[in-house]
């Protein structure tokens, strides 16, 4: 089970450092949603060497599909759900990635136990 995540703590700290938090952000929200939606592709260490591999390319598709594995997660858990992965696709293209890894981890926070 996943726990929950201080957004604001993230948010500062991805602001302070510049932008390189964001890379252990973008780590943890993969590695929680792999657990969440039980989706081996999905595990951190992956989804970082794939990025890294594609020039941030593999960003684009990795926030369709979070999007998909999160809608999925809170409808079996029967919480109100809202597919977002064409929101997280638009985003992901124009670079706010940063407005995804908030909302992304906002919805984490509703489905963790802790």
């Amino acid at each position: 089970m996943i726990r929950r995540r201080n957004l604001t703590k993230h948010l500062l700290w991805t602001i302070l450092t510049f932008g390189l938090y964001s890379i252990i952000w973008f780590y943890t929200i993969s590695e929680d949603t792999g657990e969440i939606a039980e989706d081996s592709t999905m595990y951190g260490a992956l989804t970082l060497l794939f990025m890294l591999i594609t020039c941030g390319i593999y960003k684009i598709y990795w926030s369709y599909k979070i999007g998909k594995l999160l809608y999925e997660a809170k409808k079996n858990a029967n919480i109100n759900a809202i597919n977002n992965s064409i929101l997280y696709t638009i985003f992901s293209l124009f670079g706010f990635d940063i407005i995804n890894y908030c909302i992304m981890q906002s919805e984490l926070n509703d489905l963790a136990v802790i």
